[in-house]
């Protein structure tokens, strides 16, 4: 899962996910300026399995997260080191290896993928104007998770707006519960998803969670 490879970093012209603006205005006389995005409004729901008496999360690689991490540590100093004879005999090696690092990222240089996963709760865009929230939401659990729930079985928890700042979606949250028997595939997403995914159905400490798993088990 968490193999990532031949990464290149362009700019983006065109997205059919994200679209940049800049609004102008006056707030009590003052002219004012805001840059935003517009995206799609977006579902997630909390699953509990009851057969395992545990929630269920989806494992995701998340470029934006991977992305982040990496400028974060090209702004770390080196950690210091000892030098030994051994250190630098090394670095004389590396040095004759190879001498395009001037010319772009070195490849030692990126993170190992697991920089950039997360541990989310399931969730997808709203971009199927002919279905409810319900249909959306329960085609993700299907397709992620791999569990055939009715949409008639979600129950909607709360929404609200999601990077206020920038985009100022709205996320719609749902709550399901599951058992062994609803489980009719692995789940992982569709063929050909931009996201790597797996399943995680136990919660520990360490994990890095999108902010959203600790909204829905305070909500709930």
């Amino acid at each position: 899962m968490e193999e990532i490879n031949n990464i290149e970093v362009v700019p983006c012209t065109e997205s059919d996910y994200l679209k940049p603006f800049r609004v102008h205005y006056s707030q009590n006389g003052t002219k004012k300026s805001w840059d935003f995005m517009r995206t799609h409004d977006s579902v997630s729901v909390l699953i509990f399995n009851t057969t395992s008496h545990c929630f269920v999360l989806v494992k995701q690689f998340r470029p934006a997260v991977y992305m982040c991490e990496w400028e974060k540590a090209k702004t770390q100093p080196p950690k210091s080191a000892e030098k030994t004879e051994e250190g630098a005999a090394e670095a004389a090696t590396e040095s004759q290896q190879g001498q395009s690092a001037s010319e772009g990222e070195s490849s030692s240089q990126w993170l190992p993928a697991s920089a950039g996963v997360t541990y989310e709760l399931c969730a997808g865009l709203v971009d199927k104007p002919d279905l409810s929230l319900e249909e959306i939401a329960r085609q993700e659990v299907l397709e992620e998770c791999g569990y055939d729930v009715p949409a008639s079985k979600l129950k909607k928890i709360t929404s609200y707006r999601s990077g206020v700042g920038v985009t100022g979606a709205k996320q719609t949250m749902f709550y399901a519960e599951v058992s062994d028997d609803n489980c009719v595939s692995p789940g992982g997403g569709q063929s050909g998803s931009q996201h790597l995914f797996g399943l995680l159905e136990k919660l520990s400490e360490g994990f890095p969670m999108a902010l959203t798993v600790f909204h829905c088990l305070v909500l709930i």
